[in-house]
């Protein structure tokens, strides 16, 4: 293959709303396989036909010359929902996202089109799940944010990607719990780190 032919590879076929969906998905599969099968039957889509997005998703974020990471999102998801100024000095950028009718997905946008965040949120509108015990943190049900509020002494987790996310934090009878998080999702419970000191709420 030539410079010029691996350059446009990415690119040679479209890639729009249900092949970054299934981008969402191949994250998520780690985690929780069961849930993934069920939302590749919605799609109407096959195991491969996620990792092959994935791939062909991953090569445009590697590829020499490529957009940056907005106008990846941009470019795949079309035009927003949604626009709003977040803190004076960015803008969200929202998007539905079908699998998830009461989320939206949410890119942060600083200065220079550097993306701060990107995750899914809950919907403008949609009712948010109550939160107060470890029955209630079921896989897909809450995001992060969410989480964030419902407990007090939240301790973020340094994730091994950016679209992964871990809380520690304290439940409402004074037991530790610790939940895993993909693309601002909850995946799953994992049992807690030692704590480091809480963290105040924003």
């Amino acid at each position: 293959m030539t410079p010029a032919a691996h350059h446009s590879a990415p690119y040679s076929a479209p890639f729009g709303p249900r092949e970054f969906q299934l981008v969402l998905l191949r994250r998520m599969g780690d985690h929780q396989p069961a849930l993934v099968d069920d939302a590749l039957r919605e799609l109407g889509s096959t195991h491969t036909e996620m990792r092959e997005a994935n791939k062909r998703w991953q090569a445009r974020a590697h590829a020499r010359g490529g957009p940056g990471e907005f106008d990846r999102y941009r470019l795949a998801l079309g035009a927003p929902e949604a626009r709003h100024p977040v803190r004076g000095d960015s803008e969200a950028w929202v998007w539905p996202v079908p699998l998830w009718p009461d989320l939206r997905f949410t890119v942060l946008v600083g200065p220079g089109r550097a993306v701060w965040s990107r995750s899914l949120t809950r919907a403008p509108g949609a009712a948010a799940p109550e939160l107060r015990t470890t029955g209630d943190l079921r896989p897909w049900r809450c995001t992060v944010d969410e989480v964030w509020r419902a407990f007090r002494d939240v301790e973020p987790r340094e994730g091994v990607a950016p679209t992964l996310a871990r809380l520690d934090f304290t439940l409402p009878d004074g037991g530790r719990a610790a939940a895993e998080f993909a693309w601002g999702l909850l995946q799953r419970l994992v049992p807690p780190l030692p704590g480091r000191g809480a963290l105040p709420r924003a």
